[in-house]
């Protein structure tokens, strides 16, 4: 006889709580108003999915979306990626932003390695917006320009970023560690009028003047007509620069006489409102552009009903300018919740310095990385003493969050902390999988597929299957979806990254199980799947494994089929300080692989190595590494501006051949 394995319930929210949700009242407003109940939330799902019109208009009225004009559908009768919301509404997402003002706490709170914690009042964040929205239109900046940052993660971002927003231009940002190529790459896709930027920026103590990159990115970016530089590591001086038309963020601050009026420039519902870009590891990235009302009805969405955020609450999330969650904390402004940023290193001057900010700044929603909880938990880090009185919920995405993290997490973090793990990307700016307050928390699962999210598990015969691992898809449009990819006008790229398997079938590109009871595992990503004697496995699944040994700091495994239906399938380790690769440890590896899963996981050899290459999202980036022991040249390989370390590289191109 077979015992299914469940694993156990490691939080559920108390029932005297249930009723404050934001979750819950809307399912009360629904009630009221549309006359619809729902036994449990699979139920509301499947009528989210089923009538998507309905529930998108649901959630329009629910959280009182403004409009200029009236619209005159909810959705046209195109498939995706040719689907559009809302047509005939005109909408401003930065007018939301501060229609969601909330004067009993402030708007931004702020830190870094070289400052301490300071705030900005929600007055002062309006009247900052409205003195660079006023010098964008001085500055002859209108709808539908671009305007671009080369900022870290710092208030001055953000302010610059909802000023482009109001008068309908159209804001992208790289964070200032990415290389000058990786940066005018991105930019010079969009064409932007106006770049702002600062002159450096510290990280792990050590300061990184920009000067001379933003003098090089100039040059290289024609369509440039201004450049705003915001001083960060020393005062403005504009002998710094070899171009006329730059400007000091302060001074135009400072402006006297400037009491301009914010004015909002009604857009349509699908008006651009920012441009992302995929990694673009081993290729040119892609300009995925997202617009002012899907970002807008998709954040108000999971921000209240799935992350249950309330107007006063601080949101955290550890991230930079480049990665999409820069742009997704911001929305906390929409719900009248503060952000804290910080700028700097996560574990300057110690692992726990992030939990110490959390708790002076009152966090109560802490989000990160799965890697840096698994490096908490292998630090043996306590971080008790930071959570007891304000951290409500922990929010983990970028890659899957280990059972054992779990564990640790309600041990040595919080006991009755809301552990959530998140799924979702760049593509949609959002998670399509992730929180449910009024739902139990399985320890080593996502809760729930979201509202409005019709994503199946598929087999081999394209049907969707429960229990077991499948190819992740999404049957019916969303609003946060691209509009399109810049300049793609016969959406040819974007009908490439996701519809090319399945016909007008969103496929993400995960390995995907969704269990009966509506939680999720994530296996890693498909397209790095190691396909081994016809065995698939997912990274996920090695590196869940390898996360148990203390031994071990980090790692990256790649498969490469060879001639004759052989496999080469080596694992690349760092060790912790202190540690050697012995005999034993390798005996170790290969027995826990072994015993978790079968013999076809363990590695055919296990190398040291230096450090394991990332994505300045945090990526571990195997198939380039793949593609270099192929013998890939490393220009077609990978993008190393792309890259957060990439002399990581080195070690895999000077041992190729060994290797």
């Amino acid at each position: 006889m077979t015992v299914k394995y469940f694993p156990k319930i490691v939080w559920s929210l108390p029932e005297k709580a249930r009723a404050s949700t934001h979750l819950y009242k809307y399912q009360e407003w629904l009630k009221n108003h549309k006359g619809l109940i729902f036994k449990d939330y699979e139920a509301l799902r499947q009528w989210s999915i089923n009538e998507i019109e309905n529930f998108w208009e649901s959630i329009w009225q629910y959280f009182k979306i403004k409009s200029n004009t009236p619209y005159t559908r909810v959705l046209n009768n195109e498939p995706m990626p040719r689907a559009r919301w809302f047509e005939g509404a005109t909408v401003n997402y930065a007018e939301h932003i501060i229609k969601g003002k909330n004067y009993f706490s402030p708007a931004i709170k702020f830190s870094s390695e070289s400052s301490p914690l300071s705030i900005l009042t929600w007055e002062s964040l309006e009247n900052q917006v409205a003195h660079i929205a006023h010098f964008l239109k001085q500055q002859g900046v209108k709808k539908g320009d671009c305007v671009v940052g080369y900022l870290p993660n710092i208030p001055e971002a953000i302010v610059a970023f909802l000023a482009t927003a109001s008068i309908g231009a159209i804001w992208s940002s790289c964070s200032p560690d990415f290389g000058t190529n990786s940066v005018v790459e991105r930019f010079n896709l969009i064409e932007p009028k106006v770049l702002f930027a600062v002159d450096g920026y510290q990280y792990n103590v050590k300061p990184f003047d920009r000067t001379e990159i933003i003098n090089q990115m100039v040059k290289s970016l024609p369509s440039l007509e201004r450049v705003v530089i915001i001083p960060n590591l020393s005062s403005f001086s504009q002998e710094k620069y070899d171009f006329t038309s730059v400007f000091d963020f302060k001074n135009i601050q400072n402006t006297e006489g400037g009491d301009y009026p914010l004015i909002f420039e009604p857009v349509d519902f699908s008006h651009p409102l920012y441009v992302l870009y995929s990694s673009g590891t081993t290729g040119a990235p892609k300009a995925i552009t997202h617009c002012h009302g899907g970002i807008l009805l998709e954040h108000f969405k999971y921000l209240a009903l799935h992350n249950d955020l309330h107007a006063g609450e601080v949101f955290f999330w550890y991230t930079t300018t480049g990665w999409m969650m820069w742009n997704f904390q911001i929305s906390v402004l929409l719900l009248g919740g503060t952000i804290f940023l910080y700028d700097g290193s996560p574990t300057y001057p110690h692992i726990s310095s992030l939990w110490a900010l959390a708790e002076k700044a009152h966090v109560a929603h802490f989000g990160t990385s799965a890697p840096y909880l698994i490096a908490c938990m292998k630090a043996g880090l306590d971080a008790r003493p930071y959570t007891a009185k304000y951290l409500k919920s922990i929010n983990s995405t970028g890659s899957p969050l280990p059972p054992e993290v779990y564990t640790y997490v309600y041990e040595k973090i919080k006991e009755n902390v809301w552990l959530t793990s998140m799924s979702g990307g760049t593509d949609v700016c959002t998670a399509w999988v992730g929180a449910n307050p009024l739902l139990p928390v399985y320890e080593g699962e996502i809760q729930c597929r979201c509202l409005g999210c019709a994503m199946e598990s598929f087999n081999e015969k394209n049907e969707p299957i429960y229990d077991a691992v499948g190819e992740m898809v999404v049957l019916k449009p969303m609003p946060s979806m691209p509009i399109y990819f810049w300049g793609d006008t016969d959406y040819a790229k974007y009908t490439e990254s996701y519809f090319e398997m399945y016909e007008g079938i969103w496929r993400h590109g995960d390995w995907l199980n969704i269990t009966r009871r509506g939680s999720l595992t994530i296996q890693g990503r498909s397209d790095a799947t190691l396909n081994r004697h016809g065995i698939r496995i997912g990274t996920a699944e090695i590196y869940r494994v390898l996360d148990k040994i203390p031994d071990i700091k980090d790692a990256l495994i790649v498969n490469i089929e060879q001639e004759g239906g052989n496999h080469y399938m080596p694992l690349f380790i760092v060790l912790n300080e202190h540690y050697k690769l012995t005999k034993e440890l390798n005996q170790t590896v290969k027995t826990a692989l072994k015993e978790a899963y079968t013999p076809r996981h363990v590695p055919d050899v296990i190398i040291e190595v230096p450090d394991i290459p990332y994505t300045i999202s945090g990526k571990k980036m195997e198939a380039p590494v793949k593609k270099i022991l192929m013998g890939i040249p490393l220009s077609k390989a990978a993008n190393q501006g792309a890259m957060r370390n990439p002399e990581a590289l080195d070690f895999f191109i000077k041992n190729r051949e060994k290797l």
